[in-house]
């Protein structure tokens, strides 16, 4: 079973709850409704990097044998862009980012991928904000990432160092 899951990005604005409602509570899941077939699953970060390859490889397992289903998360890029005018606060913007097609074309042609159920997750935004969003929507059993090779991860910090230190699941941190 393959399929994907495209969301928009965290930073839109979603609906608020009616207060005069009489279930406040049936708002807040519809706004968050996953695939049941998932819940308690295994989250993996796959941006098509080696080592993300190497956390799927690690995910796959796990989901295996575990007999749950594999959430693989891209986030997609985003450019901060000054607004001048006012010297307002930095804007994002979404970019076009045909990189999760690609990435889920390639994974739904994958044989390794037979073995466990999995949906594709697109989100904008914050990495590590986004892997904890959809391990806590999906109530995943734990997060798997690959480690951050290179200046940038020297410099800003790896992904999977801030996840770690901010995650209220296990993260698994594959070299």
């Amino acid at each position: 079973m393959a399929g994907h899951e495209f969301f928009e990005p965290a930073d839109r604005k979603r609906p608020v709850a009616d207060p005069t409602a009489a279930e406040p509570l049936a708002a807040e899941e519809s706004r968050h409704s996953c695939d049941p077939a998932f819940k308690h699953g295994v989250v993996v970060g796959f941006d098509g990097s080696t080592s993300s390859e190497r956390a799927l490889a690690y995910a796959i397992g796990m989901a295996h044998r575990s007999g749950s289903g594999l959430i693989i998360v891209h986030v997609a890029n985003r450019l901060p862009t000054t607004v001048w005018a006012g010297c307002e606060p930095p804007v994002f913007v979404d970019v076009p980012d045909h990189r999760t097609e690609v990435l889920g074309l390639e994974l739904a042609c994958a044989d390794y991928l037979a073995e466990v159920p999995w949906i594709l997750v697109e989100r904008g935004g914050d990495i590590c904000h986004e892997l904890e969003e959809v391990g806590r929507e999906y109530e995943a059993d734990a997060i798997v990432v690959g480690s951050t090779h290179g200046i940038v991860g020297r410099i800003f910090g790896s992904v999977a160092g801030r996840l770690a230190k901010r995650a209220k699941r296990p993260v698994i941190v594959i070299p």
